[in-house]
């Protein structure tokens, strides 16, 4: 989406009761970089601010709509949030996090713009707890199963190093000791899972995504 001619970034708000809106809207709307438009969806919004008193299945479907259908970021302001709703909130695709304590104009102007360029933030203790979530996830869930985060086995990880560093089929095969189709099968799979076109494509992904 374009930017008003003005330059500021085009901001939408969607709030549980009016006068949270009016409050956020009338803080914003002494902002230089921001431009208030309407309404979230079918606007011409560049960031959507969510401020919000609880999370709802309804307030999350418009964030995934906000996100997929409108093009636009979203920014989301809370009291609070619970284990399972911040790993949901992280799901929908919800740019930034802001409790509704720290909320200034200041805060989140700075928020709405970090989003609109793509970048994320959240509050220190929000990121603490997702960083245990995730080490949860890896040590329950996906290490039984010889997973990783990435979505690599430690077979698959194996074969790409071995791949990264020019070696063939038969070669990988050998040092490993899997048969070769085994290695076939391996990269096969890895190209298929993430849509690449073949093994170098598959090298070269996996090393600019850190999965090796």
């Amino acid at each position: 989406m374009e930017d008003s001619l003005e330059g500021r970034i085009p901001v939408s708000i969607y709030a549980d009761d009016p006068i949270t809106r009016t409050g956020l809207a009338t803080e914003l709307r002494r902002r230089a970089e921001i431009e208030l438009v309407d309404p979230p969806l079918g606007g011409s919004a560049r960031v959507v601010v969510f401020a919000l008193d609880k999370l709802t299945v309804s307030a999350l479907d418009l964030i995934r709509a906000v996100r997929s259908r409108e093009g636009a970021e979203a920014v989301l302001v809370v009291p609070a949030l619970t284990d399972d709703d911040l790993l949901t909130v992280v799901e929908s695709g919800a740019r930034s996090v802001l409790w509704r304590w720290e909320a200034t104009a200041t805060s989140l102007t700075h928020a709405v713009v970090r989003a609109a360029a793509g970048d994320a933030a959240l509050p220190s203790d929000l990121l603490t707890r997702l960083l245990k979530q995730v080490g949860r996830l890896q040590q329950h869930v996906l290490r039984p199963q010889g997973m990783t985060l990435g979505g690599l086995s430690d077979r698959e990880r194996r074969v790409l190093r071995l791949a990264a560093e020019g070696f063939g089929t038969d070669e990988i095969a050998g040092e490993l000791a899997f048969s070769k189709r085994t290695v076939t099968n391996a990269l096969h799979d890895i190209t298929v899972r993430y849509q690449l076109r073949n093994r170098t494509h598959a090298v070269a992904f996996a090393i600019r995504e850190g999965l090796i």
